[in-house]
């Protein structure tokens, strides 16, 4: 029988990390430990209130778990199908012992997961770096210190995006993607968008109300920069009904419900000719090498959630030029600091 056990974490973030809807100081995580025999998974929650979970959901969730996990890891199907019939719902709970089942199945095998899934870590997107909502002025500071990475993602959704733009085109020659975070009307955002053309702007990623894919359409058909939904992709069925609406979505663990979820939900947007991103919620490298593992398979990552904390407790995947490098290790391939 696969035993589990759960216990929170807390993070401790470099600054506060503000998006149009809210602020961030810390992130209160969950790790799980999946036991079968000798064999040991890992795996991480990093759940987010907008999709209705909390540290505490998860825990609960976790106790609902245990004893539907069978004895077979590689039954990943079998077993995450189970869990959606004990509890509807709670993505990033689901994540956790997803990964944790991944974790333990490559080392039993003894290969890394990328080799498990028959990918290959040479095919690394590189990943954008975060700039929260500030000032203009505190925005261009952030965006001058983070020159290492060539790729940023700049949050925006106020009265002020047009000058933080330009604040961040004045010392920085990054490629640039804008996130809203569904901060704005459509027509807020058709005209803005039309404002950012001077920025070199590569897309915007959702740019209006997740529920509004009428709102995402007009967008879409007024401007010229690809539209990415992130807030409106949130089960597998959203992504047909995208189809028409934006030119991409952007995926991640915690709000899609781990990787075997992930998997179908390429194959998906694959199929309706949607380009595809791959990304995260503030989470140690624990989560964020498991999320690493998939990028061969997407067009763009935003992978960065580790580096925006200060204490991350495990090492996993490192950065060079923008680009993480996989480790080679069984499984996950995730350390704890020593």
């Amino acid at each position: 029988m696969i035993h589990i056990d759960a216990k929170p974490i807390s993070l401790q973030l470099t600054t506060p990390f503000r998006i149009s809807r809210s602020v961030q100081q810390t992130a209160s995580n969950v790790v799980v430990q999946l036991k079968n025999g000798e064999a040991v998974g890992y795996g991480e929650a990093a759940p987010n209130q907008h999709y209705g979970e909390s540290a505490e959901t998860v825990l609960a969730c976790i106790a609902q778990f245990a004893g539907n996990l069978g004895n077979d890891p590689f039954q990943i199907e079998d077993i995450m199908q189970r869990l959606d019939k004990v509890i509807r719902l709670n993505p990033a709970a689901k994540a956790c012992v997803d990964m944790a089942l991944y974790d333990m199945v490559g080392k039993i095998l003894g290969i890394p997961l990328y080799k498990f899934l028959g990918l290959n870590p040479s095919h690394m997107p590189r990943t954008s770096f975060t700039i929260g909502l500030d000032t203009p002025t505190e925005m261009a500071r952030k965006a001058l210190m983070a020159k290492d990475y060539p790729i940023l993602k700049i949050k925006v959704g106020t009265r002020h995006d047009l000058e933080i733009l330009k604040a961040i085109r004045d010392v920085s020659s990054a490629v640039i993607r804008v996130d809203a975070n569904a901060g704005w009307t459509p027509k807020e955002a058709i005209k803005n968008i039309h404002s950012f053309l001077e920025y070199g702007v590569e897309f915007v990623e959702q740019p209006v109300a997740g529920h509004d894919l009428a709102g995402l359409k007009m967008v879409r058909e007024h401007v010229s920069i690809p539209i990415i939904a992130d807030e409106s992709c949130v089960v597998i069925e959203d992504i047909p009904r995208l189809s028409e609406c934006v030119d991409g979505v952007n995926l991640k663990l915690m709000k899609n419900g781990g990787i075997h979820t992930i998997l179908k939900m390429i194959h998906v947007a694959r199929a309706h000719h949607l380009r595809v991103m791959l990304g995260c919620m503030i989470e140690s490298s624990l989560a964020i090498t498991a999320a690493a593992h998939l990028a061969p398979l997407v067009d763009y990552i935003d992978l960065d959630g580790n580096l925006l904390i200060s204490d991350d407790p495990y090492r996993g995947a490192k950065i060079e030029n923008g680009r993480l490098q996989l480790p080679s290790d069984p499984g996950l391939g995730v350390k704890l600091h020593a």
